[in-house]
């Protein structure tokens, strides 16, 4: 007898063809049959250990998150609803070029400080990893979904350069090169950079270049967080476009948004890019959340300037009163290029998390509301709260556009990112509703997307991008990686106001063949393990 057979499903299988109804056997963690419903007449129907009635429920394969922050919390947190409750079955961690390897005992503690506001301190964890492979055998031990891993190009230099505002030397540079190397000898997929966020961002365009040459030697790609999403913004994607042409890497822009109001309807233009250069033969694809406000840390909006040396020396800044008042400068007359360059408009900064309980009655309000009630200004709000938290201050940035969101979901190469920052009291509902809100909101109420095709850029698109031969599609021989949900209910239950809601209308999620989600709960199944780079 076989483990499962999931019976009557209306699949929609991700390759972007119209859905059948079948029934779906699985063994072993693998999909051994798929018996259409045409071929059921006058034949004795498959039979298993146990079968599940899916009447209504579409199958499909699980969905990918091209974009996740859940580093450290796939370790902290063995539940993890907030993307298995989604019909998450694999996350790329590592991303905006800051995480947790390669590492040593120094750059363990700087990037754990630079990134509280992402993923938590992490102390509570025994952090006994610091090579990429390590760290993917930590994952190996049983997670709740799978995860895939980026190279973070800033901690790369921050372990051969520092966290200064200069260029490498010839030997640092080779060592940044044989740290890339060895990551993907280990098993990550390719290099992802934050070049608004410290150190990465210091390095200059012929650096990233030599690093993406070693990403595509192995055949993985490269994820920039480039360097402007407001003022600047097309020539920033121009820049990451030529970056990987000339370093002959596949591309993945990461978060392709068009924000704050230089951009507003200006999406077609970034399309038309991205149109011309696949055009001419390039290989990109491009993820994104399906909403408009943004989310980062408070200090990420920091001039890099004010930014250089690390947290301490940034902390040293903002002490004093007149370093501060140069920073207050760049940030609201000038427009620091770590808030992409535009100057920053405090109310649409919403705080949405503090590291210090101490701090907790700000999270909620923009800055210049915490401002008005404190009676004071925006940026002597601002100043208290990256003094008082160490940085770890998490924020909203209500700058988006929806009609730039609807037009970047229709491209061709686009996926599904969440983007989810699960640190803070309020976090954005990005991170527990990006996929059924695809499904939801963007499907089922205005008819963006249709269903196949959205299913299809949540899972046979990513699974390319990954070089995975056995995910993200139903086929036989592929992995059990599986998501049953209702099409006429399925919906994000995060909003902004209760953003750690979980979604209603997927009450099945398989991780190798296991139910992580059953009957609309979580199970104590811990099926996911890491994805490493398929050999070239």
């Amino acid at each position: 007898m076989q483990d499962l057979v999931i019976r009557d499903a209306d699949v929609v299988d991700g390759s972007g063809e119209p859905s059948y109804r079948a029934d779906v056997v699985i063994d072993g963690g693998r999909i051994v049959s798929i018996v259409k419903e045409a071929a059921q007449a006058g034949c004795q129907r498959p039979r298993a250990m146990r079968e599940l009635d899916a009447e209504g429920l579409v199958l499909s394969p699980g969905f990918i998150d091209m974009h996740a922050h859940s580093d450290l919390a796939l370790l902290r947190d063995p539940d993890h609803s907030a993307k298995a409750a989604q019909g998450v079955t694999l996350e790329v961690l590592g991303q905006d070029g800051l995480s947790y390897a390669p590492v040593d005992d120094r750059t363990l503690q700087e990037v754990r400080r630079a990134i509280t506001g992402w993923n938590g301190y992490g102390d509570d964890l025994d952090v006994d990893w610091r090579s990429v492979g390590e760290y993917l055998d930590r994952l190996d031990r049983g997670i709740a979904v799978n995860a895939a891993y980026l190279i973070p190009q800033g901690t790369v230099r921050a372990l051969a350069v520092g966290w200064e505002d200069r260029a490498a030397t010839p030997e640092e540079l080779d060592r940044m090169r044989r740290l890339v190397a060895e990551g993907m000898e280990q098993g990550a997929v390719g290099m992802s950079s934050g070049l608004t966020y410290t150190p990465g961002m210091y390095a200059p365009d012929a650096e990233l270049t030599e690093l993406c040459r070693v990403v595509a030697s192995y055949g993985g790609y490269y994820c920039p967080h480039h360097r402007s999403y407001g003022a600047g913004a097309l020539e920033a994607y121009t820049e990451m476009v030529e970056l990987a042409r000339e370093a002959g890497c596949a591309l993945h822009l990461a978060h392709a948004t068009m924000n704050f109001g230089v951009n507003k309807g200006r999406a077609p233009e970034l399309l038309a890019l991205l149109d011309a250069a696949l055009g001419a033969g390039a290989d990109i694809t491009l993820d994104t959340y399906p909403y408009t406000p943004g989310s980062t840390t408070l200090a990420a909006l920091l001039p890099s300037w004010a930014s250089a040396g690390g947290p301490e020396e940034i902390l040293a800044r903002l002490g004093d009163p007149a370093t501060a008042g140069r920073i207050r400068h760049g940030l609201e007359v000038t427009g620091a290029d770590g808030c992409h360059g535009v100057p920053v408009e405090w109310e649409t900064i919403e705080i949405s998390g503090v590291t210090d309980p101490a701090l907790g009655a700000f999270v909620g309000h923009t800055v210049r509301e915490a401002a008005r009630l404190r009676g004071e200004s925006p940026w002597d709000t601002a100043r208290h709260l990256l003094l008082a938290d160490r940085l770890g201050t998490t924020i909203l940035q209500h700058v988006g556009h929806e009609e730039n969101v609807r037009a970047i979901m229709r491209h061709r190469a686009h996926t599904g990112g969440s983007d989810g920052i699960l640190q803070g009291a309020k976090p954005h509902p990005r991170a527990y509703g990006t996929f059924p809100r695809y499904l939801g909101h963007y499907v089922r109420e205005l008819g963006v997307l249709g269903l196949e095709e959205c299913v299809a850029h949540l899972t046979s698109r990513p699974a390319a991008r990954l070089r995975l031969a056995d995910r993200g599609l139903v086929r036989e021989g592929y992995r059990a990686d599986l998501v049953l949900f209702d099409p006429a209910t399925v919906a994000a239950g995060a909003t902004f106001a209760e953003p750690r809601r979980l979604p209603v209308g997927i009450p099945y999620v398989l991780v190798d063949g296991r139910f992580v989600i059953e009957d609309g709960r979580r199970t104590d199944v811990l099926a996911g393990r890491s994805v490493r780079r398929a050999p070239k």
